[in-house]
């Protein structure tokens, strides 16, 4: 017998409350599976656009070598050229200003870290600029280059032409010169008739010719000049008169003075005679000379030098004379 005034609980009202205890653990269940589900698609996306980035990167990446080396080979072409010659780099000026620019601008691409496909899409499109450039440049340096090489060509027969020529003007130059001496020395007077007369001259001016040393107031020297080829026009010609004593006698009112000789070096004249030659015509030279001093007895040599040459020379002897003479 039951001393509890609780009625017992019936095995009905437990039945129902386990069925719903596992209906939530199944909805719980369902929930979890479809989130895990739900998680592992999700991550499956995720893994899949990771991948797809990577390959794209790869691609750009792998596009981005391509330019550069690409660029590379564009510069190596360039260098190629590197060793033009003033001249050459002069003419193409403008076209290398113009790659500068190419090339800074491929550069600023390709130094991003993070270029876009349009970008490097116009750095490919540049470097083709930049190729095409270049080939121009190429042919232009071949052009300018065979231009170059005509040029020291005809420089180097030119040099060759002037060499000869320098040559033959100096054989020129020496013939024309031995022969201008040959002329010079051809067309040296000659002098004939030397004629040395001794005047007196009396108080009523009336010449006579004497031989007596204290009478003779002037020697009158005459002679006669011409050459076939000489130059007509004025000459000089120099007379020397050497006294007694063997040397040379100077006046200075007739303007003595030095000259040079060819054959004898510097010698002192007595006097300087201008003459006006017409080409092989003689000429009638006459010459009077007064000492600043008497005559004095002996020999007075008269010498007649032209051209540096002595032409002639006569000798003129004076006598003491006697008491009455």
């Amino acid at each position: 017998m039951s001393t509890s005034n609780f009625p017992a609980a019936s095995t009905d009202d437990q039945a129902p409350r386990k069925n719903y205890k596992n209906a939530i653990i199944g909805a719980l269940a369902v929930v979890l599976v479809a989130v895990g589900g739900y998680a592992i698609v999700d991550k499956n996306k995720a893994t899949e656009v990771i991948q797809q980035q990577g390959t794209t990167i790869a691609k750009v990446s792998e596009e981005k070598s391509d330019i550069q080396k690409s660029f590379d080979g564009s510069l190596a072409r360039l260098d190629s050229m590197g060793t033009l010659n003033t001249t050459l780099e002069s003419k193409l000026k403008d076209k290398n200003s113009q790659i500068a620019k190419t090339k800074n601008e491929i550069r600023s691409i390709l130094n991003k870290k993070n270029a876009t496909a349009s970008e490097l899409a116009k750095a490919r499109t540049l470097i083709a600029d930049l190729n095409g450039k270049i080939t121009n440049m190429e042919q232009e340096v071949a052009r300018l280059t065979q231009e170059n090489q005509t040029l020291t060509q005809d420089k180097i027969v030119l040099t060759q032409d002037k060499e000869k020529l320098t040559t033959d003007l100096a054989a020129t130059t020496v013939v024309k010169q031995d022969l201008e001496k040959k002329v010079d020395v051809a067309s040296t007077l000659n002098a004939s008739n030397i004629a040395i007369t001794a005047v007196n001259i009396k108080k009523n001016g009336k010449e006579k010719i004497t031989t007596t040393a204290k009478r003779v107031d002037k020697l009158v020297i005459s002679f006669d000049v011409n050459n076939r080829i000489i130059q007509s026009g004025m000459t000089d010609v120099y007379v020397c008169v050497i006294g007694p004593d063997g040397k040379p006698i100077s006046v200075e009112k007739l303007g003595s003075g030095i000259f040079t000789t060819r054959e004898d070096g510097d010698k002192t004249f007595t006097a300087k005679v201008p003459v006006d030659l017409e080409t092989a015509k003689k000429k009638n030279i006459e010459f009077a000379f007064t000492p600043g001093e008497n005559f004095h007895k002996g020999d007075y040599t008269i010498q007649i030098y032209q051209n540096g040459f002595k032409i002639g020379e006569g000798i003129r002897s004076l006598k003491k004379g006697g008491l009455f003479s």
